[in-house]
C-alpha cells in the first residue's frame, strides 16, 4: 500500500467517478484505474462496485475511507512538523533566567512567544548568572538571561534591559522619611547584602557602590537572592539596595527610596552560543529582539509623556 494509491482512492470516492477523479488528480483513467486495481489487492477486498453507469463504496470502503483520510492527515501533519522543525517554528528551547527577571520580565517574553512561536515549547531553569553561563558553554541551555556580558569565545551577548537600583527598607524605618537616601545615610547601618558567590553581580555593584563614597554599613546577613533579601528586610533586621523590577514583591509592605548622588542600575543581557544548532534558537533571538524593542519604545514613550 502507497500513499499514492491512498490519496487516488480518496479522491474516487469524493468523486464516485474515474473520469472527474482523474482529472483532479492531473492523470488519465486507465493508470487511476491500475492503482485502485493494486491496492484492492494488496488490502484483499473490493472497495468500489462499479458498473457501466455508476461507481459505488462497498461496505469494506466505506471504513477504508475513514482510515485512509486519517493516514493522509497524519502523513500531512508529520510532514508539516518537520518542515516547521527544520525552520525553527516548533521544538524544544531550554530557557535559563535568574530569579528577578522571573518577577516580570520573562513572564512577559513567555506570553509574547506563546503567540509569535506557538510550535516551539519552552523549558524554564532559574539559576544564578555564573551557572547560567556554565551550562551554555556545555550544551545544558539555548539561551541565558544572565546579569553581565562575559568574554567567553563563541558566544553573544545583548543588552535586554537596564533598571535602576533602590534602597529598600521595612515600613516605619526612619530613612522612609526621605525621598531620596544618601550613600552616607548608610554608614553603619544594619545591611543585607548579597551573598559573594550566588550574588556575585549585585555583590560587587553595591561594594563599589560604598567603596567609592567611603561608606562602611553594617553587614547583618549575606544571601543569594532578592527574594529572600526582601523577606529579612520586611522583618526590619536591616536595609538592603536591590533592582527596582523588586517592588513587585510584597506589594506596600516594603518601602522603595533613590540613592541620592548615585544612580546605579543592573543590566540584563541575552546570552546564546553561536555552534547550536537547535533551529528553535535563532527565530527565539528574532523574536525576543523584537519583543524587547517594543518594550523599550513603549516605555521611553510613556517616559516622555509624564
Amino acid at each position: 500500500m502507497e500513499l499514492h494509491q491512498l490519496r487516488c482512492f480518496v479522491m474516487v470516492a469524493d468523486e464516485l467517478h474515474f473520469g472527474r477523479a482523474a482529472r483532479r488528480l492531473f492523470m488519465t483513467q486507465p493508470p487511476l484505474s491500475r492503482q485502485i486495481q493494486l491496492l484492492e489487492r494488496s488490502l484483499g477486498v473490493t472497495l468500489f462496485e462499479r458498473s457501466n453507469r455508476s461507481v459505488k463504496l462497498t461496505i469494506a470502503g466505506q471504513r477504508f475511507l475513514r482510515d485512509a483520510r486519517h493516514v493522509l492527515a497524519y502523513t500531512e501533519r508529520a510532514a508539516d512538523s518537520a518542515r516547521r522543525l527544520e525552520r525553527g517554528e516548533a521544538g524544544q528551547l531550554l530557557l535559563g533566567f535568574t530569579a528577578v527577571s522571573g518577577y516580570r520580565m520573562i513572564p512577559g517574553l513567555l506570553e509574547f512567544a506563546s503567540s509569535a512561536l506557538p510550535g516551539v515549547r519552552i523549558d524554564l531553569r532559574e539559576r544564578v548568572s555564573s551557572a547560567q553561563i556554565e551550562a551554555l558553554e556545555s550544551n545544558m541551555l539555548d539561551i541565558a538571561f544572565v546579569r553581565w556580558s562575559g568574554s567567553q569565545a563563541g558566544f553573544d551577548y545583548q543588552l535586554v534591559s537596564q533598571e535602576p537600583l533602590l534602597l529598600v527598607m521595612a515600613n516605619g524605618h526612619p530613612l522612609a522619611a526621605r525621598q531620596q537616601v544618601a550613600l552616607s545615610d548608610l554608614e553603619q547601618q544594619p545591611f543585607v547584602m548579597y551573598a559573594a558567590d550566588e550574588g556575585r553581580y549585585f555583590h560587587d555593584c553595591i561594594a563599589g557602590l560604598f567603596a567609592l563614597a567611603g561608606v562602611t554599613p553594617c553587614y547583618r546577613y549575606y544571601l543569594g537572592q532578592t527574594h529572600s533579601i526582601l523577606g529579612v528586610v520586611r522583618a526590619g533586621l536591616g536595609v538592603a539596595i536591590v533592582p527596582a523590577s523588586s517592588r513587585h514583591l510584597y506589594p506596600g509592605e516594603l518601602q522603595f527610596r533613590p540613592l541620592k548622588d548615585a544612580n546605579p542600575s543592573a543590566q540584563m543581557f541575552m546570552a546564546s552560543r553561536r555552534e547550536n544548532d537547535n533551529p528553535a534558537v535563532a527565530p527565539f533571538l528574532r523574536m525576543a529582539t523584537d519583543y524587547f524593542a517594543a518594550l523599550d519604545a513603549s516605555e521611553t514613550g510613556l517616559a516622555g509623556k509624564r
